[in-house]
């Protein structure tokens, strides 16, 4: 068995969420992955680190682990002989940097590979085009009334059908849904219509990913992490925006951040936008001792109902 070591890592640029990954030239892009070193590596920590700064070129700040990906088979390699191989992965939060031109990294918009995510626009012409229709059918296909109801209420919670709310957090059980129907694919044995392709599985770690930063926004103040230390409250919108994949009401955004004491003013003003200068904000730290759980919070967010 083999252990490996997968970054998500996420940056905001030009109000669009977006993952580094790495390519070899010959198969869809990854995750920057390494394996572990059980002799060498003092902790996977530092492994992971260690991996991101010679495929990336770069030094993480926040780190967090996120799930150990060990089904059977994920790996192509297995079914011919190969080790089962175990992946431990990790969501890094960071501001996008130019990748060193000698490495083959590069930063992807996170929602070429899950259009269906992105509600900033109005519900994605995809759902009704190839999504929905192909849910139902599954459902009509079920072998009974026990397991039609079954699948009924799977399609109705993963993607909003039949009067239910669109859960933005469902990520991962939207994409394991469409995995199912075979509209997405994996580790390239698998032909899927929808959406860029990773390698492997990694775009069901980049769906886990997202849908673990889609919740923790609610709760814990790691959207500053891909802020500038002074920022426009407008900036910080974009970001929790693009992040949730939905819209968010511009005055009750604004006072739930204020009253929530998540910022303070700075005094200062961004000029050359070419209209009014906005005030320069920053992220109030003492807020992490003040209360439990200083997310930003996502006032009348989510897109309407199936």
């Amino acid at each position: 068995m083999e252990v490996e070591l997968s970054a998500v890592i996420v940056a905001v640029t030009d109000d669009q969420p977006r993952v580094l990954t790495v390519s070899d030239g010959r198969t869809s892009p990854g995750l920057p992955t390494g394996p572990l070193d059980p002799a060498g590596d003092r902790t996977l920590d530092l492994a992971l680190r260690r991996w991101v700064t010679r495929q990336a070129g770069m030094e993480l700040g926040y780190v967090e682990q996120l799930y150990t990906f060990g089904d059977r088979f994920r790996d192509p390699r297995e079914r011919e002989g190969g080790p089962r191989v175990l992946t431990v992965g990790y969501l890094a939060l960071v501001r996008e940097g130019k990748v060193p031109g000698e490495l083959t990294a590069r930063w992807r918009d996170v929602y070429s590979f899950f259009p269906w995510e992105d509600w900033r626009r109005g519900r994605p012409t995809v759902l009704d085009s190839v999504v929905v229709p192909a849910v139902e059918d599954w459902v009509r296909r079920a072998s009974g009334r026990a397991e039609r109801a079954l699948r009924r209420e799977r399609a109705a919670v993963a993607f909003g059908l039949g009067g239910a709310p669109w859960d933005g957090d469902r990520v991962l059980e939207r994409y394991e849904l469409l995995y199912e129907l075979g509209l997405v694919g994996e580790s390239g044995r698998d032909v899927g219509a929808l959406g860029r392709t990773m390698r492997l599985d990694h775009r069901r770690i980049l769906a886990t990913a997202l849908g673990r930063l889609r919740g923790k926004i609610t709760y814990r103040p790691v959207v500053f992490e891909l802020l500038p230390e002074r920022f426009t409250l407008l900036r910080l919108q974009r970001a929790v925006e693009a992040l949730a994949g939905v819209r968010l009401h511009k005055q009750n955004f604004r006072r739930l951040v204020e009253r929530g004491g998540l910022v303070e003013g700075t005094g200062s003003r961004e000029h050359g936008t070419g209209g009014r200068p906005a005030e320069l904000f920053r992220f109030r730290r003492e807020v992490l001792l003040e209360r439990p759980a200083p997310g930003v919070g996502l006032p009348s967010a989510g897109p309407g109902r199936g």
